[in-house]
């Protein structure tokens, strides 16, 4: 894939599409469609009641992968783990008080689950 251009614009376009159930149109997972990602909308409970209600005509409910959502990446359970300690989550104080607070944040969990 080619890196997309224009400046704060990623890299690589992303490989699932996630949304509420908000989102979960025609239109929205075309759109998804039609650039290559996968759509991982919930189905509204009135989409499913029309599709059963037309029968055989109703065609085939939209794909839906729980795992993107359903795992987390390393990097936010990591964001995560440092968010419990209150202040890094509220983040008043200045750049330099912050970032020793998450150096010490990062040694109590290293502390906490040392690797052997």
């Amino acid at each position: 894939m080619d890196p997309q251009a224009g400046a704060g614009s990623p890299a690589y376009p992303p490989w699932h599409g996630p949304g509420g159930q908000a989102y979960s149109s025609k239109g929205s997972r075309a759109w998804l469609r039609g650039r290559g990602i996968d759509a991982v909308i919930p189905e509204r409970a009135d989409e499913i009641r029309n599709r059963a209600r037309r029968g055989s005509r109703g065609g085939r409910p939209p794909g839906f992968a729980r795992t993107p959502t359903a795992t987390a990446t390393p990097s936010s359970e990591c964001i995560n783990q440092l968010k419990q300690n209150r202040a890094l989550a509220t983040r008043y104080e200045r750049d330099y008080v912050w970032r020793g607070t998450v150096d010490v944040a990062a040694i109590r969990i290293w502390l906490r689950h040392p690797t052997t």
